[in-house]
């Protein structure tokens, strides 16, 4: 046996935890100790995002209701289809409102502008809000993004405009186990107890090393691992946010090399049958009504390769 322990500025290291989640694959990823916990093996989990977005936004216009949506970015493809269905089928987005979970900052404590191209905001405003026709889209002041006025005070606008919460989050797992950028190991987000870290709300913060990372192998950074152009902060929701909204819809289904390749196959497991810890800041939802899709390139065994 060659044995060694992992790198001290990994996270999550609890070896016994590490080689259980390892170990789980197919459908054996499903069963969970919480039945609101409801994990799904599917074959593209962008495609319920898109049809239970619509189906939500277009329920919201037949019954007349206020609708409070949280939303990962960039995912422009996702968008312009959730747009497209909105505009073909007539869908009014008066009762919608729409909030970005996240923003890219300098390290001056600047948020990234609109017109920033690689910016969320950016990519939420141009390819969700501006491909709806302009008689059906929600009126912008509905649409909120951060901004450098709103860091402290966004938990408590989305808190008032969706009455305690909203009604949906979107999102999916980072790399160091996030969710939007709530990273592990990070001074903003340190707590002296899980019931304090719960309540921490949105704030400026320090991205995790492997949050760099991974962000590195984005579309708008250039997919090409170039680290020193992703800003080293970010502002964000806090779990706060996370533990207010009435449902969570997680996705996991990142990957390269048509399926063979993945950064998120291990920590998704890690966030859905790991430990409910800080450190794992994604498997807090655990505990909370979830609707979480795991795509079949994920959810495959995790082995030994040696020749590809």
């Amino acid at each position: 046996m060659f044995n060694f322990k992992p790198a001290p500025w990994i996270p999550f290291t609890d070896q016994a935890e590490l080689d259980r989640c390892r170990s789980l694959n197919g459908t054996a990823l499903e069963q969970h100790w919480n039945p609101d916990f409801r994990i799904k093996v599917v074959a593209d989990p962008r495609m319920l995002f898109v049809a239970d977005c619509f189906t939500r936004i277009k329920l919201s216009d037949e019954r007349d209701e206020k609708l409070v949506m949280v939303f990962p970015n960039p995912w422009p493809i996702a968008y312009q289809a959730i747009a497209e269905l909105i505009s073909r089928f007539q869908v009014n987005c008066r009762n919608v409102h729409i909030f970005a979970m996240d923003e890219w900052a300098n390290e001056n404590g600047e948020v990234a502008p609109l017109d920033y191209r690689a910016g969320l905001g950016h990519s939420f405003v141009k390819y969700f809000y501006g491909a709806i026709d302009e008689e059906y889209r929600m009126p912008f002041q509905q649409v909120h993004y951060f901004t450098n006025e709103n860091i402290k005070s966004y938990s408590d606008i989305l808190d008032d405009v969706g009455d305690g919460g909203a009604d949906v989050i979107y999102s999916a797992c980072g790399w160091p186990g996030h969710i939007a950028f709530i990273d592990p190991n990070t001074e903003e987000f340190r707590a002296s107890s899980m019931e304090e870290y719960k309540q921490m709300g949105s704030r400026f913060v320090t991205q995790h090393p492997l949050t760099i990372a991974e962000n590195s192998l984005f579309p708008i950074f250039g997919s090409s691992g170039d680290v020193a152009n992703v800003p080293p902060h970010a502002v964000t929701i806090g779990p706060r946010d996370i533990q207010h909204a009435r449902l969570r819809f997680d996705m996991h289904s990142f990957t390269e090399l048509d399926g063979v390749s993945s950064w998120q196959r291990m920590i998704s497991r890690l966030a859905m049958h790991g430990p409910v810890t800080m450190q794992i800041p994604m498997s807090l939802n655990q505990e909370l009504r979830s609707d979480v899709y795991v795509s079949r390139s994920i959810a495959r065994p995790i082995e030994c390769v040696e020749e590809f």
